[in-house]
């Protein structure tokens, strides 16, 4: 099977688990309907697809791949140098690694005023539900791939490690954004690792210090380790008020032309 063909079916089939376990068992009583929010929030995806595939046709892997070729990188100047990594640890440093880079670019994308300005399409989104885990602006996409690739080729790491990085990444994204709750017992074991439902609902909450918490998308992990973790919002968990204030409008909110001009708007 190709790399296309297991990222796929490997998104496809999370993304149908949180879909029916919303539908079954939702946790919060949605502001909006699914026919009103979910044709933006997937459209936007299809967008930053065809751009990223016009911009970078390659690929993160294709960077990885490169990288290799060209012995670029620094698990490439220890094989050099003969202090090779075993693979298997090259695969395991990268996926970790590129895991906190994506952490701290979750977290400047907050503090650097013209990054949020990308950033806050995601936080607009009036819901917290599965989709939500797939709504970025473009411009935020697109940067998000050069830093990954830059990261990448500093690194050397594996084509397999980036390959595996990015599926868990897209996995955890659509977990931890799903309309559910795992069950009290559970969640509190898994957020020792993992970043829940209800930890990430905190990060999407209308108080900027809970919406400055919580930045991991993978491991709660980071968040513990530079200090942003968040256990509890001030308001329950069942009464987080979501979304950002100063967006409530649902033309900008809910409508795809409305999530592309919200980094123009001077809100």
């Amino acid at each position: 099977m190709s790399e296309t063909a297991w990222r796929l079916t490997i998104f496809l089939g999370v993304l149908l688990i949180m879909v029916l376990w919303e539908f079954f068992s939702p946790k919060r009583k949605p502001r909006y309907s699914r026919k009103q929010r979910w044709p933006a929030n997937l459209a936007i995806v299809a967008v930053d697809t065809v751009l990223l595939r016009i911009i970078a046709p390659v690929g993160l892997t294709g960077v990885a791949l490169v990288a290799s070729e060209n012995g670029w990188g620094l698990f490439h100047y220890l094989s050099k140098a003969g202090t090779e990594m075993p693979f298997w640890l090259a695969m395991g440093v990268s996926i970790v690694l590129l895991d906190i880079v994506i952490y701290w670019q979750h977290r400047l994308f907050h503090r650097i005023p013209l990054l949020w300005r990308m950033h806050r399409v995601h936080h607009a989104d009036p819901d917290f539900d599965v989709t939500t885990g797939l709504r970025f602006h473009p411009a935020e996409i697109v940067l998000s791939f050069f830093i990954k690739a830059a990261a990448i080729l500093a690194l050397g790491a594996p084509a397999l490690g980036v390959i595996v990085f990015e599926i868990i990444l897209n996995a955890c994204s659509l977990f931890n954004h799903g309309n559910v709750a795992l069950p009290k017992p559970v969640e509190k074991l898994v957020r020792k690792v993992l970043i829940t439902q209800e930890l990430h609902r905190i990060h999407h909450s209308t108080e900027k210090e809970e919406t400055n918490s919580n930045y991991g998308f993978s491991v709660s992990w980071w968040d513990h380790l530079f200090r942003s973790f968040t256990a509890k919002p001030k308001a329950g968990s069942d009464n987080v008020d979501i979304g950002l204030n100063e967006y409530r409008d649902a033309k900008l909110t809910t409508k795809l032309w409305g999530l592309l001009k919200i980094p123009f708007t001077r809100n």
